[in-house]
């Protein structure tokens, strides 16, 4: 199973392992606060389409078509396969930072880890 959170939000037992998906560190939370088991930056959007984007859900579309294709990179996908066979066993949950909760890395990689547990 799959969850996706905002690092800000309290950390809860049921969260299972939390994995941060943010290429730099969330301002203003401590690492003791996020309680993370781990920090995939290899698989939050290039610096350069993160900028881009900037969180503009009227971008939305096409950026996530564009994170598709970085993800899409044999190391991203090796990472990805890793977190597949992780939530198959137990619960995960992807942090990220942004405020925006519908339009964000997270959210894509979630969609990419459901399908691929299906399959």
């Amino acid at each position: 199973m799959v969850h996706i959170k905002r690092i800000y939000s309290e950390p809860a037992q049921q969260d299972g392992i939390r994995i941060l998906v943010d290429r730099i560190w969330p301002r203003g939370c401590t690492k003791e606060r996020a309680r993370l088991n781990d920090w995939q930056k290899e698989l939050a959007p290039s610096t350069a389409l993160r900028t881009w984007f900037g969180h503009d859900p009227r971008k939305w579309k096409e950026f996530r078509s564009r994170y598709l294709a970085e993800l899409a990179q044999p190391a991203q996908r090796r990472a990805i396969e890793e977190l597949v066979a992780l939530a198959r066993s137990q619960t995960l949950t992807l942090l990220f930072g942004s405020s925006d909760v519908k339009h964000n890395q997270a959210v894509v990689l979630k969609e990419l880890i459901d399908r691929a547990e299906r399959e």
